[in-house]
């Protein structure tokens, strides 16, 4: 990613972005404002003229993976500003994850092609500075006021996020967003100054639990032989291939050395008639499987060590998931308990919940 140019604000690059914490239910009492929760890249947009930085939430440029969102800034924002918000993308009524993510690539003509096929949208929800003003100490009600002000006369692909004071709608969001692809709510105390890389915001997110066909582990880091690091996790489609939907890995120490012992027996001859055989021995030359094997080296592995240990397909647990996305877990899921009441057959696609989409439209006024 690119380097940060030099600016001349009243709050200058890099800035963490402030954080939040999780929390299991919307709080009912206390002085909150409430916003969707968006799922695409947390961003800091930094104008100072004709220079401009959209800046990752690891003080990243992004620029260069997406162009197409250059010209808005310089049309709609004001000259000097710096605004935190979600950088999306957004297709056929809901928030397309992958599509970021396949953003970030090498070659200039390949992010080109995207950029006109996938365009991006920036949804922003705080302000720290606005001209000469620096607004981080001032509090999020006021910021927030400065925010619609300053983003009044916007229009797609730059939008301001919906806000509320009022509990019911923020549970309305939370159950009639979720099919659109958004992520929960966030809570922000409305008198809290901007903290960046501090957790005084709340986020509820979704959660639900799913049974999972258990067919293969790594070993935790430095601890080969010793400790489990994460567990391995199939689904069955429709036509009976057992496919790779993500890992569990929520394991205390002591967990994780007793997984060693409680896996032995399902290593005993695994990989005879093992569904995911061909890749374990690094013969996938299908680009489809190759996306979901369990194995595999992408951009985002950054040449972390993805070998994996093979199980006979027999075991079955219960996992904790927020939600799925291009048929697999968008975050690592969480160990409830074993099944040994369960077959793996049953582990299908089929027992998913699935949300219907509320479409983006009720909440971007319209275009992109």
């Amino acid at each position: 990613m690119g380097t940060l140019a030099p600016m001349n604000l009243p709050c200058n690059p890099p800035i963490l972005p402030m954080l939040a914490k999780r929390v299991d239910d919307i709080p009912a009492s206390g002085d909150w404002i409430f916003e969707p929760k968006w799922d695409g890249f947390r961003v800091l947009v930094f104008r100072d003229g004709d220079e401009i930085l959209i800046q990752s939430r690891d003080k990243k440029s992004l620029n260069r993976y997406f162009p197409e969102m250059l010209e808005p800034i310089r049309n709609q924002l004001p000259q000097k500003c710096v605004l935190d918000g979600e950088l999306v993308i957004a297709q056929d009524g809901k928030l397309d994850f992958d599509a970021l993510q396949l953003r970030i690539h090498p070659a200039a003509s390949r992010v080109k092609l995207l950029a006109g096929q996938t365009p991006g949208s920036f949804i922003f929800f705080d302000i720290l500075c606005s001209g000469e003003r620096d607004l981080r100490d001032e509090t999020f009600q006021t910021r927030r006021a400065e925010l619609e002000s300053v983003l009044a006369s916007v229009s797609p692909p730059i939008h301001i996020t919906p806000a509320t004071r009022d509990v019911s709608t923020a549970r309305d969001w939370f159950s009639r967003f979720e099919g659109a692809g958004l992520d929960g709510v966030i809570a922000k105390p409305s008198d809290v100054a901007y903290q960046p890389d501090k957790r005084v915001m709340l986020k509820v997110k979704h959660e639900r639990d799913c049974d999972c066909v258990v067919a293969g582990f790594r070993w935790y880091k430095e601890s080969q032989g010793t400790h489990v690091g994460s567990l391995l996790l199939g689904l069955f489609d429709d036509a009976g291939v057992l496919q790779h939907v993500g890992v569990c890995s929520s394991f205390t120490t002591e967990k994780r050395h007793e997984l060693v012992d409680f896996l032995k027996p399902w290593r005993e001859n695994a990989l005879a008639n093992h569904p995911w055989k061909t890749w374990a021995e690094n013969d996938a030359s299908d680009g489809a499987a190759e996306r979901r094997m369990p194995g595999g080296q992408s951009r985002w592995s950054q040449g972390k060590d993805l070998s994996w240990e093979p199980l006979r397909p027999e075991l079955v647990v219960e996992v904790a998931y927020e939600h799925m996305q291009s048929g697999r877990f968008r975050h690592m899921s969480h160990f409830r308990r074993w099944r040994t009441d369960k077959s793996p057959a049953d582990c299908t696609y089929a027992q998913l919940e699935v949300v219907p989409p509320e479409e983006l439209k009720n909440l971007f006024a319209h275009g992109r």
